[in-house]
């Protein structure tokens, strides 16, 4: 049986107090295993991206268990968290988010010098990576030099960096055109397949969701399996 990199157990989350409560989440139960690419699909305001920001770490349920590669993240310290999310898990966002002033190299180089890599090994994954991408000749670009599909293979490159067992990626195609987002959309794919990655991607695109191994949406609270 395949060893879940993930593991979201009743997990809920709310905001406000009172009579102005909330409920975003409303016992979610989530497992993804090893190599498993899953689409979470819905509406915007469904609760996708709160979903996301949960299992990577970077929001507190409001009850529920998180398990990541096994081991209990729910009360792990904030040292331990931010381990988890720099070794473990990789993050591509709907903006890029890139560093204006460093080049593509360097941006994809940053998340492995935050890590404690050395400066020449960093750069040398960082252009494997850019060239998995198809960007080995835009190195040296900045951000400003580049296409948005290009500024996004670089925030994909870069969310690979540390080697991560589980990518999450939230909307990752949709500032683009609807023929840039297809063009990168079938290259993160591949890459997610090629390194052997986990996967967890939220969209609203039904066609590029197909072609993930699982569909599931989060439906008044509620994550439901669209197969």
């Amino acid at each position: 049986m395949n060893k879940a990199v993930l593991e979201l157990k009743n997990i809920q989350r709310h905001f406000g107090k009172g009579e102005t409560i909330t409920e975003v989440l409303k016992g979610i139960d989530l497992k993804i295993n090893a190599g498993e690419i899953v689409a979470l699909i819905g509406p915007s305001g469904s609760g996708k991206s709160t979903l996301l920001q949960i299992a990577g770490l970077l929001d507190t349920p409001s009850g529920g268990t998180i398990f990541v590669a096994g081991e209990n993240a729910s009360k792990a310290s904030d040292k331990k968290r931010t381990s988890l999310r720099q070794n473990y898990m990789g993050f591509v966002y709907q903006a890029h988010l890139l560093l204006p002033d460093f080049s593509a190299l360097e941006n994809v180089m940053m998340p492995m010098l935050l890590a404690g890599v050395k400066e020449n090994e960093a750069k040398e994954r960082a252009t494997k990576l850019l060239d998995m991408v198809g960007l080995s000749h835009r190195l040296t670009h900045r951000s400003g030099q580049l296409s948005g599909g290009e500024q996004q293979r670089v925030a994909i490159a870069r969310s690979l960096a540390n080697n991560p067992k589980l990518l999450l990626a939230d909307e990752p195609t949709g500032n683009l055109d609807p023929k840039t987002a297809e063009t990168v959309f079938q290259m993160l794919l591949d890459v997610v397949r090629q390194t052997g990655l986990s996967a967890l991607i939220a969209t609203h695109n039904p066609e590029l969701a197909a072609r993930m191994d699982r569909r599931i949406t989060v439906e008044d609270g509620i994550l439901k399996e669209l197969d």
